[in-house]
C-alpha cells in the first residue's frame, strides 16, 4: 500500500512536460546510474549523502526523490529534506517502477555538459519564430529545466558555442538541427527518446509551421501565424521566448488531453 508520502509513476508521467512538475531528484547509487544511465524527463541527479549540502536549492519548490527501488535510500533523502523545510515525496518503486510502466527515459549522454551554475547552456540564431521556440520549450519541459537559452547573430552561433561551452542548435552544420524532412523539434524528440502522442502530434504541427509545410496539420497554420505575431510583439527575444514557453505549454496539454473536443457557441433558434 503506498504511503502519504509517495507519487505512483503515473500520476508524476502526468506531471512531466507541464509547468506543474515537482523537481525530479535522482538519487540512485552510482553502480545502480551506470547499469542504466538514463534519467526521468527533466531530473536531476544528486548524491544521496550530500543531501544536507544541496537541499537548499529546492526551497519552496515540491520535489520527488527517486532511488532504484523506491525504499531506503529515497526514504532517507526525502525525510532530510522536510527536515529542511522542503516539501518531497518518493517515487513510489523508483526508477524501477518507472521503466516497468515504460515510460520516457532520456539518456543520459545526450544531455550537454551542465556550467558552473547546474544548468545546460544552449546558443542559436536571434529572432526566433518556430523551431528556436519549440526546442527551448521541449529542452525546459522534458531535459533541463533550467536551461539557459543565448539568442545571437546567426554568423556567430557556432563561435559562441565554442567559446562559452554552449550547444548550437538549429543552424546548418550542427548535430542539432534539421535531417532531412525532420526539424530540430523532430530530432531533439528522437535523440532525447522522448516519443508519445502527444509529442508527435506537436511535432508534426511545428514541422508543419517550421518548413512550410502547412498541409501537415490544421494547426500548423495557427501555429505559424501567432510565432509571427510573436515576433512583432517583442524585440527582446527572450521576452518573446517566456511568452512561447506559454504557447507550448497550451499545445502540448492539446495534443495530449483536448484533441476530441470540440466548442461552439450554442445558439437557440426561435420557436415559430
Amino acid at each position: 500500500m503506498s504511503s502519504i508520502n509517495t507519487i505512483p509513476s503515473e500520476k508524476l508521467a502526468r506531471l512531466v512536460g507541464t509547468p506543474k512538475c515537482p523537481a525530479i531528484v535522482d538519487v540512485r547509487l552510482e553502480e545502480e546510474f551506470d547499469r542504466d544511465p538514463r534519467l526521468i524527463p527533466g531530473s536531476l541527479r544528486r548524491r544521496h549523502d550530500a543531501t544536507t549540502d544541496w537541499a537548499k536549492e529546492f526551497a519552496g519548490r515540491p520535489v520527488v526523490v527517486l532511488c532504484h527501488k523506491g525504499l531506503k535510500i529515497s526514504e532517507g533523502v526525502a525525510a532530510l529534506l522536510r527536515c529542511a523545510g522542503v516539501a518531497a515525496e518518493i517515487l513510489e518503486d523508483g526508477f524501477a517502477g518507472w521503466e516497468k510502466a515504460r515510460l520516457p527515459l532520456v539518456p543520459a549522454e545526450k544531455i550537454p555538459r551542465r556550467d558552473g551554475l547546474g544548468r545546460t547552456l544552449w546558443v542559436t540564431r536571434s529572432r526566433p519564430k518556430i523551431d528556436r521556440i519549440a526546442c527551448p520549450w521541449l529542452i525546459r519541459r522534458f531535459v533541463d529545466p533550467a536551461a539557459a537559452f543565448l539568442f545571437v547573430a546567426p554568423a556567430q552561433v557556432v563561435a559562441t558555442a565554442s567559446h562559452f561551452g554552449a550547444v548550437a542548435f538549429d543552424v546548418e552544420d550542427v548535430f542539432w538541427s534539421h535531417r532531412g524532412e525532420a526539424c530540430t523539434f523532430d530530432v531533439m524528440i528522437e535523440e532525447f527518446a522522448l516519443s508519445s502522442p502527444a509529442l508527435n502530434r506537436l511535432g508534426t504541427i511545428v514541422r508543419g509551421a517550421d518548413t512550410a509545410r502547412l498541409d501537415l496539420a490544421p494547426e500548423s497554420a495557427g501555429l505559424l501565424a501567432v510565432s509571427l505575431g510573436l515576433s512583432r510583439m517583442h524585440a527582446d527575444d527572450l521576452v518573446q521566448l517566456e511568452t512561447g514557453i506559454d504557447l507550448y505549454d497550451a499545445l502540448y496539454r492539446w495534443c495530449r488531453d483536448a484533441v476530441d473536443e470540440t466548442h461552439n457557441w450554442p445558439v437557440r433558434k426561435a420557436s415559430v
